[in-house]
C-alpha cells in the first residue's frame, strides 16, 4: 500500500488471497481512516470481509453482475439483497455461522430475511473456519454479537466458552453462542429444540422407542432431548465406542448395526452426514430400518435418498428442513429477545432450496 501511494493515482486497490479470518481483517484494517482505498479480500475465508468492506471504509466493494466465478466471490444480488452490504454501518450487529465446509449453509438466508422482516440493523455471515482460535480472535474487531456453530466445531467450542446453558453442557455440544459484554461467550444448544418440535407434531414421545444413527454432536443433542422427553433411545454408529459412550451419558442404549434388522422402532433419526449433496447415499441398508416414522436431519437436499426409499416402503417421513427451521427460530430469539418471523424465514429457506434443486437438476 505504501508503494502504491508513492506511485500516485486517485485510489489504491488491493485484492489478495485470504487464508484465514485474520488475513481478511488485515486487509480491512488498511481501509480505516482513508477514502482512497479499495479492499478486496479474496477466497472463501475472505467472503465475510467482502460484505463488510464498505462498512470498514473501503471506497468500493466488488460483486459479480451475474454469477460468481471464484471462491468467496458474491453475486450482485447476494451482496445487495441478501447481505445489504451497501446499507451496513458501524451500528450494524454482526452474526455468523462457523464451520468447515460452510458455503452451502442456509443460515444467511434464514437469519438475514428475519433481520429484514423485523427491521433489525444486523447482518448474518458465513465464516469458513478451520481453526477456532483464528475466528475467536476476530470476534472483537468485527463486532460479532452471536454465532451459529456447525460441523466440526460444536464440541470443540466448549473449551472456549465463559459459560454454558446447563442442558448444552450435559449434551456436550453447542450450536449457538451469545457474545456478552466484555467479549464473554455463552453457549446454548437449540438442536434439541429442533428435534423435539419436529417429532412431537407426529408422534407421542413418552414411552416410544427411537433409534439414532450416528453419535456426533447432532446425535448428542437428540439423545439427551429424547431421553428427557421420556423416549427409550437406542444409538447405532459406525464407531461403536462412541455409541456406547453417548448411550451411557444420555441414559440410552447402544445397539450394533448387525442387530438393527431384528428390531422395530417408533422413529428412526439419521444424525449422520450421509445423504448430503457432498456425501451421497444412505447410512445403513433399508432392510435394517424397521420403523413407523423416519426423520433425516439433512436439509440439503431437502428430499434425500433415504427419505425417498422410506416413503416407497410406506414409512412416514420428516425432512431435516423442519429441524433446521425450528433450531433457527430459537437461535434468533436467543440473540434478539424477540419472537422470530417464522413464516418469512420458512418462505425464504424453501425458495432457496427450490432454486438450488433447480440449478442442480439443470446442471
Amino acid at each position: 500500500m505504501r508503494q502504491l501511494s508513492r506511485a500516485g493515482g486517485d485510489a489504491i486497490k488491493i485484492a489478495t488471497q485470504c487464508n484465514s479470518v485474520r488475513d481478511s481483517l488485515r486487509v480491512l484494517n488498511l481501509a480505516r481512516g482513508r477514502r482512497d482505498f479499495i479492499a478486496v479480500p479474496m477466497g472463501e475465508e475472505g467472503l465475510p470481509a467482502r460484505v463488510l468492506a464498505l462498512r470498514s471504509g473501503s471506497a468500493l466493494a466488488y460483486a459479480a453482475v451475474d454469477r460468481s466465478t471464484a471462491p468467496g466471490q458474491l453475486s450482485l444480488t447476494e451482496m445487495r439483497d441478501l447481505y445489504r452490504a451497501d446499507r451496513l454501518d458501524r451500528a450494524t450487529r454482526v452474526y455468523g455461522v462457523i464451520g468447515d465446509p460452510i458455503r452451502q449453509s442456509l443460515g444467511p438466508v434464514l437469519h438475514n430475511i428475519a433481520f429484514r422482516a423485523r427491521g433489525v440493523n444486523a447482518v448474518f455471515l458465513p465464516f469458513l473456519v478451520r481453526k477456532l482460535e483464528d475466528f475467536l480472535s476476530a470476534i472483537g474487531p468485527l463486532g460479532i454479537r452471536g454465532i451459529s456453530v456447525t460441523r466440526p466445531h460444536k464440541e470443540r467450542i466448549l473449551r472456549h466458552l465463559d459459560g454454558c446453558d446447563p442442558l448444552a453442557a450435559r449434551i456436550g455440544a453447542v450450536n449457538t453462542v451469545v457474545v456478552r459484554s466484555g467479549g464473554r461467550l455463552y453457549g446454548y444448544n437449540t438442536d434439541y429444540i429442533g428435534v423435539l418440535r419436529s417429532l412431537e407434531r407426529r408422534t407421542r414421545l413418552r414411552g416410544s422407542r427411537v433409534l439414532l444413527l450416528g453419535a456426533g454432536g447432532a446425535a448428542r443433542a437428540a439423545a439427551f432431548a429424547l431421553v428427557q422427553a421420556g423416549a427409550v433411545v437406542s444409538i447405532c454408529s459406525r464407531r461403536p465406542r462412541r455409541a456406547r459412550a453417548l448411550a451411557r451419558a444420555a441414559g440410552g442404549e447402544a445397539i450394533a448395526r448387525a442387530h438393527l434388522g431384528d428390531e422395530f422402532f417408533d422413529a428412526i433419526i439419521n444424525c449422520t452426514p450421509v445423504g448430503m449433496v457432498s456425501c451421497p447415499g444412505i447410512p445403513v441398508p433399508m432392510k435394517q430400518l424397521n420403523c413407523r416414522l423416519l426423520m433425516d436431519m439433512i436439509y440439503r437436499p431437502g428430499d434425500t435418498e433415504l427419505l425417498r426409499r422410506a416413503r416407497r416402503r410406506g414409512i412416514e417421513t420428516i425432512s431435516g428442513l423442519e429441524m433446521f427451521l425450528a433450531q433457527g427460530f430459537a437461535q434468533y430469539e436467543i440473540w434478539t429477545g424477540e419472537r422470530a418471523p417464522e413464516a418469512a424465514m420458512r418462505r425464504a429457506v424453501v425458495a432457496a432450496l427450490d432454486r438450488a434443486e433447480g440449478a442442480r437438476r439443470s446442471s
